[in-house]
């Protein structure tokens, strides 16, 4: 377990009948980290959220939130904690500041936390909708609302359940400096996502889960280094139209001048496929390397089925 940790997960089993959704989960998250919680879908990772928010109580093991028993310790341990839910879940008949009102309210905070909500409204870029119905936003203003939401309260830990899902790509930038001001000002962050590229831009460690079961727990450097391919992009003086046979299975497309080919890196010598090249007549100009990406490295430990 990691000291001072911020969320502890240890040994954690859950089961909904015959599904064993959670088989022995057992990881801890640094306060301050910025931890990514990743799986494809069934994986576990909306169970094991619930879990850590009280609404699922394990069967088996044991959660703390900042030295907090998730269970024994509900109401402590949830206010240490702010929830983005993967749903857009709202109450339609609610103005936005009002959404942020209420939600302070189940934490006991009044007129003392108004400062702060008007903070919010302003970091969120929603002052100007603050007495907009809920059911009038669009779906990224909603999920910026959510984001408020799981702020009111000033919780240290802040949970992000596929935050920018759906949300067109200038309001996923807007939100991402948000977190990232956020991490820097101390906040522990656990992001789940199906964007990888997120993952990998953001994430300091991640787990990866699949059918429950925890297949990888590293830091991203690690992580990384676990894939055991490299692309070789080759860019030709003259248009490529024929190439030797033994390269055919490596090439992932030819374009023109230029070609792609996929090399194991415990098979394949970049001096040879080079050579091999040009024994063909082909006058390579440039060429690029790129190493596997946490996408590939998540299919080649998930499968395919987890893209």
């Amino acid at each position: 377990m990691v000291a001072n940790s911020a969320v502890s997960v240890d040994t954690l089993h859950k089961r909904f009948g015959t599904l064993h959704a959670l088989k022995g989960i057992d990881f801890s998250i640094a306060q301050g980290e910025f931890f990514g919680l990743l799986g494809p879908n069934g994986a576990g990772k909306s169970t094991l959220i619930n879990c850590l928010a009280g609404l699922v109580r394990p069967d088996a093991g044991r959660l703390s939130v900042m030295g907090h028993d998730v269970v024994t310790e509900y109401r402590r341990t949830r206010r240490l904690l702010g929830v983005v839910p993967q749903e857009l879940v709202y109450d339609p008949f609610l103005q936005v500041r009002e959404a942020l009102q209420f939600q302070a309210g189940y934490f006991g905070l009044g007129k003392e936390n108004d400062d702060w909500i008007e903070e919010l409204l302003t970091t969120l870029n929603l002052a100007d909708r603050a007495t907009t119905n809920m059911r009038a936003l669009s779906g990224g203003m909603k999920r910026r609302v959510l984001i408020g939401q799981a702020l009111v309260h000033k919780p240290p830990v802040v949970v992000l359940d596929e935050p920018t899902a759906g949300v067109d790509v200038e309001l996923r930038q807007a939100l991402w400096r948000f977190i990232k001001r956020l991490h820097t000002e101390g906040h522990t962050i656990v992001l789940t996502t199906h964007y990888l590229e997120e993952a990998e831009n953001l994430c300091e460690r991640i787990a990866i889960l699949d059918h429950g079961a925890a297949v990888a727990l590293e830091t991203k450097s690690e992580l990384l280094a676990r894939g055991i391919c490299r692309s070789l992009h080759i860019f030709a003086s003259h248009k490529i139209e024929t190439l030797p046979d033994q390269l055919r299975e490596k090439v992932q497309h030819i374009n023109g001048h230029s070609m792609e080919l996929r090399l194991r890196k415990d098979k394949d010598s970049i001096v040879s496929v080079l050579d091999t090249i040009r024994d063909a007549g082909i006058d390579i100009i440039d060429i690029q390397v790129e190493e596997d990406r946490l996408e590939d490295v998540f299919v080649q430990l998930v499968g395919e089925g987890g893209k």
